[in-house]
């Protein structure tokens, strides 16, 4: 299980706190209906065992600042309200937060993603890890009416414009107030799959979760920017199974109307059949497994193709679709092989 560490200061934005911890206890909550045991574990600490939010709402129970982290943790820097003078506060809890991450995280951050640990700021939290020395030499973001208030307080740091959110090893910063959500999708996409982070974007009315600096978002996510449940319950069993033998009948019963019924959904939903919807997830997963090092027998098995030749059809059909997101628009030939895998 993941130790998912929020840590509250005087003033903490309400909805960067509330937003991400809903997404990971709707999470768990997914795992729990399946049968399986949750993986996020909520915590809230900080120095001072209350705090004032930011819209008055007084919050206690919060924990100590732990000694170390034990088991894998992430700790989650939250806003604050105010320009720069406001969200600086030379206060205590400010300062007793500063150098308890200057203490903890520098091991965790020069083990890059290779660490179990993780650190997460929402919005101004990029501006309490730069105040602790936590930015130097990374890549990272916060709201955009602060950027350039980030590059003076981390003047070593690669601050990106215009991103949802970056992620740098184990570094993963996000812009302001409904970012954090996107950035907690993220989170649980690397650490549950894919699949169950469309569960809780679904849950949360956010369809499709924005991605942060690449050009295209999760072959898993794409298509899903629409509230019908059936359709949903079809694209969440071919995220679960792609490999399986999905006919018209198998995905109609899947959601309990039929072929015909589910292709019209699909067309009005979607803009594509059911079938080509399989497709583009298999064939998406197929080109992750590439460029990931795959060689092209074994990347078609892992993305649910039963032979190269199923895998070449699917392309073909696919041709003229390209810009399609997560798609391999390239010709319709035998993959090569790639007798180097890639690095990582």
């Amino acid at each position: 299980m993941i130790d998912v560490l929020f840590l509250v200061l005087p003033d903490t934005l309400l909805l960067d706190l509330a937003g991400p911890a809903e997404a990971f206890r709707l999470a768990n909550q997914a795992l729990q209906r399946k049968g399986q045991p949750p993986l996020f574990q909520l915590r809230y600490v900080g120095p001072e065992p209350q705090a004032v939010s930011s819209v008055g709402l007084a919050l206690a129970g919060i924990a100590p600042l732990p000694e170390r982290l034990v088991q894998p943790s992430w700790v989650v820097l939250l806003g604050r309200p105010g320009e720069l003078p406001q969200v600086l506060r030379r206060q205590g809890a400010w300062l007793a937060a500063r150098q308890w991450l200057a203490s903890t995280l520098p091991p965790v951050l020069a083990q890059g993603s290779a660490s179990p640990h993780r650190l997460l700021t929402v919005c101004v939290g990029a501006l309490l890890a730069a105040d602790a020395g936590l930015l130097a030499g990374r890549s990272c973001t916060t709201h955009h009416e602060l950027l350039d208030d980030l590059a003076r307080v981390a003047p070593g740091a690669r601050v990106q414009a215009n991103r949802v959110w970056v992620e740098d090893g184990a570094l993963l910063s996000s812009a302001g107030i409904t970012a954090g959500i996107d950035l907690a999708l993220h989170c649980i996409a690397q650490a549950g799959g894919g699949a169950l982070a469309a569960t809780v974007a679904q849950v949360m009315v956010a369809a499709g979760r924005r991605p942060g600096t690449d050009p295209q978002r999760s072959p898993l996510l794409a298509f899903r920017d629409h509230l019908h449940p059936a359709v949903h319950r079809v694209q969440d069993a071919v995220a679960e199974q792609p490999g399986a033998d999905w006919t018209a009948e198998a995905l109609a019963a899947v959601a309990h109307v039929t072929p015909r019924h589910l292709a019209r959904l699909f067309r009005t939903d979607c803009g594509l059949a059911p079938r080509d919807y399989v497709a583009h997830v298999r064939l998406a997963l197929a080109q992750q497994a590439r460029e990931r090092g795959a060689r092209g027998g074994q990347a078609a098995a892992l993305a649910g193709f039963r032979s190269d030749r199923q895998w070449r059809r699917a392309r073909q059909r696919q041709a003229g679709h390209a810009g399609l997101p997560g798609t391999d628009s390239a010709p319709a030939t035998t993959p090569a092989a790639n007798p180097t895998p890639a690095a990582g």
